[in-house]
C-alpha cells in the first residue's frame, strides 16, 4: 500500500454498452399497475418512457467526457481503493472542502455545482468564496471498490479526513446530504484539528419526550411527514438494511430493475411537484443510474443501510454548522432539536424551491448556501 494518488481516466468499455443494449431490449415488462398515478410504484407507462429514452437517445459518452474533464482520481485508504473528482481552485486562497454524496445519488449530483464552487469569478461570484473541491464515491459505489468487510459510516469519515490530508490539505470544510450527511456528521465529531466546519442539506435529530409535549405548528408538520415517510415510504430502506444481498442480485443483473430502483426516488424526494423530468433531465437521471449500473453496485450500495442505518447522523458536533432546509426534503428539522448535537449553529436557512437531491435539483441556491455557511471560517 502507497500514498500515491493515481489519476483516473474512465473509458468504459464498448462491450459494456452493447451488453446494456442488449438486455434493455429483452426486458420482459410486467403488467401495468391495477391503480392511477405511482402509488404502486414507477407506471408503466413512465418506465417504458424512460427505457425507450436509455436505448435511442441517451449517450453515456457524453457524460464520460464530463466526468474526465472535472479530474477524477483514486487513492487506497485503510485498505481500500476510493475513487473521487478533484478539482482546484484557480484562486489561492481558496477552501477545501469534501462533498459527500449519499443513495440513490453519486458523484454526478455535483457536476452541476464545482465549477461555480471553484471558480466564482467566472460564474458571477467572489473570489473570496473560492473552494477546492473533493467529491469521493463511498465505499462501494460507482467507481470506489465494493469491500468485503464492514465499512460503516465512522470509518467513512475517517477515511475522507485522511484524503483531505493526502491532497495536502491541513485545514478543510465538509458537506453532505443524505448518507453524505452522516458521514459529514461523523467528519465533525471526529475532533480532528483539521475540520474547520460542516454544512448539511439533511440534518436527522429527534425529538426528546419533554419535546412532544410542546410541539410548534412546524415541528408537529415535520413529524406528520416523517410517519407518512415511515408508512409509505421507506420499504427500500428496510430491504437495504436488513436483505441487501438478496435484493442485489436483481439489481445487478436487471438495468431495468435498477433504474425503476433509483427512478421511483428522484420522483419521490424531489422537488418535482410529481413529475422527474420537471426538476432533473432524463440524461441526469440516467448518468447517475448508469454508475450503479456499470459498476455493478447494487448490492455494494445497499449495504452502507445493513452497516449503519441504525446510527445515522450519531455524535455530538461542536464545530461550525450550517444547515440548509429545501423544502421537499424527507425530513424538516427543529433547530431547538438541532442545537442539542450540533452546538455551534453559524447558518439556519429555509429555502423556497427544492428538495432532497439539493445540489443537483437547485445548484445555484446550493452554492449560495454553501458560501454562506463558510465565509466567516475562512481566513
Amino acid at each position: 500500500m502507497t500514498d500515491a494518488i493515481d489519476p483516473f481516466v474512465l473509458d468504459v468499455p464498448q462491450a459494456a454498452l452493447d451488453d446494456l443494449a442488449a438486455r434493455l431490449a429483452l426486458t420482459r415488462w410486467p403488467e401495468r399497475e391495477t391503480v392511477d398515478g405511482w402509488q404502486q410504484g414507477v407506471p408503466l407507462d413512465a418506465a417504458r418512457a424512460l427505457v425507450d429514452y436509455w436505448q435511442h437517445e441517451y449517450d453515456w459518452r457524453r457524460c464520460e467526457a464530463a466526468l474526465n474533464a472535472i479530474g477524477q482520481f483514486t487513492t487506497v485508504i485503510d485498505g481500500l481503493r476510493l475513487h473521487f473528482l478533484h478539482r482546484r481552485s484557480p484562486e489561492p486562497n481558496a477552501l477545501p472542502i469534501v462533498i459527500t454524496h449519499g443513495w440513490p445519488g453519486s458523484v454526478i449530483e455535483f457536476l452541476k455545482v464545482i465549477g461555480p464552487l471553484t471558480d466564482p469569478v467566472a460564474h458571477g461570484g467572489r473570489a473570496e468564496d473560492a473552494f477546492h473541491v473533493v467529491c469521493p464515491s463511498l465505499p462501494g459505489y460507482g467507481f470506489s471498490e465494493r469491500p468485503t468487510e464492514g465499512w460503516p459510516v465512522p470509518r467513512i469519515a475517517k477515511a475522507w479526513i485522511a484524503l483531505m490530508k493526502r491532497l495536502g490539505y491541513d485545514r478543510f470544510v465538509a458537506q453532505g446530504g443524505d448518507w453524505g450527511s452522516a458521514v459529514t456528521t461523523a467528519i465533525g465529531a471526529s475532533g480532528d484539528p483539521a475540520v474547520a466546519g460542516i454544512h448539511l442539506n439533511m440534518l436527522v435529530v429527534r425529538p426528546t419526550p419533554e419535546d412532544m409535549e410542546d410541539l410548534t405548528a412546524e415541528e408537529k408538520d415535520s413529524l406528520e411527514r416523517l410517519q407518512r415517510y415511515m408508512k409509505d415510504g421507506n420499504g427500500y430502506s428496510q430491504q437495504q438494511a436488513t436483505r441487501p444481498q438478496t435484493l442485489g442480485y436483481g439489481l445487478v443483473d436487471s438495468p431495468v430493475g435498477q433504474a425503476m430502483w433509483i427512478y421511483e426516488k428522484f420522483r419521490e424526494w424531489a422537488d418535482c411537484d410529481g413529475t422527474p423530468e420537471n426538476t432533473l433531465t432524463r440524461d441526469e437521471m440516467l448518468d447517475d443510474i448508469m454508475l450503479y449500473w456499470l459498476t455493478g453496485t447494487g448490492a455494494s450500495s445497499a449495504r452502507l443501510y445493513w452497516e449503519s442505518f441504525g446510527s445515522f447522523g450519531a455524535g455530538e458536533v461542536k464545530v461550525p454548522t450550517g444547515h440548509s432546509i429545501f423544502p421537499k426534503e424527507i425530513f424538516k428539522a427543529s433547530r431547538r432539536w438541532a442545537e442539542r448535537q450540533y452546538t455551534d449553529i453559524i447558518h439556519w436557512n429555509e429555502l423556497p424551491r427544492g428538495g432532497h437531491f439539493a445540489a443537483f435539483e437547485q445548484s445555484d441556491l446550493f452554492v449560495e448556501e454553501v458560501r454562506a455557511t463558510f465565509r466567516s471560517l475562512r481566513r
